[in-house]
């Protein structure tokens, strides 16, 4: 399937499922999201990583305008919808501020295996629980998927779009499995080493080295 869409750059990464919350005040998307709103259309948001913007993004259903300004910037509610790929921009569109783009929507493989899914958000949580941080998904654990749990692992941006270029949540499953495997051990040896420094300047309690008794 292709199809036109409004576009909305911008430098992060938004997966399908997920809610994000926009303040709207550049006059171009003030305009953009009024129509979208009142017209129940969708728009994209393609990922924009040291300044270019990339082929991949992801399809945005407006759930909510929450707060409208009397200067008309907007406070609204956002779905990921489904992840499109760019086939062409089109910059200029009659009577419009904003541009567009043809894209199609490839095929997404959303079946995972449930007892990897298992293990990582156990890794997860083990790698939250050496941070110190608590996130909850605010899903049962065996409705979690790939994209509940991708900016909750430490990814920078490039490996969330890596991430989001991926159309089988098995080998999105794998991406993250290897990226756990790799960090966890990195964070467990950074808190010993924060450990031993805050030892470092204590009074300690050792015992001295008996070097008259020790064998030649």
């Amino acid at each position: 399937m292709t199809n036109f869409i409004p576009i909305f750059p911008l430098s992060i990464i938004v997966y399908p499922g997920e809610d994000l919350n926009l303040h709207i005040f550049e006059p171009k998307y003030k305009q953009m999201i009024y129509e979208c709103h009142t017209q129940k259309k969708l728009f994209g948001i393609p990922a924009v990583i040291e300044n270019k913007m990339q082929d991949y993004g992801t399809l945005m259903h407006i759930a909510e305008v929450t707060k409208t300004y009397d200067n008309g910037e907007m406070d609204i509610k956002t779905i990921g919808d489904k992840v499109f790929r760019i086939l062409e921009v089109i910059n200029d569109i009659p009577e419009k501020l904003f541009s567009g783009a043809i894209v199609n929507y490839p095929h997404n493989q959303h079946e995972g295996n449930p007892e990897i899914m298992r293990r990582m958000i156990n890794s997860i949580r083990e790698l939250h629980k050496l941070l110190n941080v608590s996130r909850d998904f605010k899903k049962d654990d065996e409705k979690v998927n790939s994209y509940d749990v991708a900016h909750h692992v430490g990814l920078s941006l490039q490996e969330e779009y890596e991430l989001l270029n991926l159309m089988d949540e098995r080998q999105r499953q794998e991406y993250l499995k290897r990226h756990l495997t790799k960090v966890i051990p990195m964070v467990a040896e950074m808190e010993s080493l924060k450990e031993k420094i805050k030892l470092n300047g204590h009074f300690k309690n050792l015992e001295g080295f008996d070097f008259k008794n020790t064998k030649e």
